[in-house]
């Protein structure tokens, strides 16, 4: 990827070092995951600015630590508060990067507000089943201590058919041929139609046997 040489070792010198504060499902490694994603489709747009794609996915989550659940609005502040980023970018340019950070979300009403909202947001998607059994537990772990694994287990799957089902959120809003996420959604779908099935699955995935 043809990117600037001097703005890829300004986000990997200031903006990587920064989710090391994240927690494991928002860190380097995720962040790196969703960078390749969105370069993956970026690649079919010619008018495509690719110092601003990589810019996005890089900012994507690094407000996740200050507060989960509004972090693509934070993260989006701090993205548009960078200074650093003017020397590359034009006004116009940064308010564009700001606003895909915070229309990231597969949750969020409606649609990103441009292509590269549309681009982050796809790429954000998770296409590795096991290390979304991963990430799913090692979130209840935090936030559920006292649980049960059974408990966690069922909760997961049934996490699972509400975001990745049929009527689930993030079955929609898919705006690039992904066929990643299709057999993502395949592979999720197939799983949870058994417990005992989806525990020795998420048994496995998380070596807990």
């Amino acid at each position: 990827m043809k990117i600037n040489k001097e703005l890829k070792k300004y986000i990997e010198d200031n903006i990587f070092p920064s989710y090391k504060k994240n927690d494991e499902g928002h860190n380097l490694d995720h962040i790196e995951y969703v960078i390749e994603r969105s370069f993956k489709f970026a690649n079919n747009i010619s008018t495509i600015n690719l110092d601003m794609v990589y810019v996005i996915a890089s900012y994507h989550d690094i407000g996740y630590y200050i507060d989960a659940k509004n972090h693509e609005k934070i993260s989006s502040e701090m993205l548009l508060a960078d200074d650093n980023l003017k020397k590359f970018f034009t006004e116009e340019e940064i308010i564009t990067m700001a606003e895909a950070v915070y229309d990231h979300r597969a949750s969020m009403d409606g649609e990103p507000r441009s292509i590269y909202g549309k681009i982050v947001s796809s790429a954000d998607r998770e296409t590795r089943v096991d290390v979304q059994l991963q990430r799913m537990y090692k979130y209840r772990l935090t936030h559920y201590p006292d649980k049960s694994l059974d408990w966690i287990i069922e909760d997961t799957r049934l996490y699972i058919i509400n975001k990745f089902g049929k009527k689930g959120y993030a079955t929609e809003k898919i705006y690039f041929e992904d066929l990643d996420y299709k057999k993502f959604l395949k592979e999720l779908s197939k799983i949870t139609e058994n417990k005992d099935e989806f525990k020795i699955r998420f048994i496995k995935a998380n070596n807990l046997e």
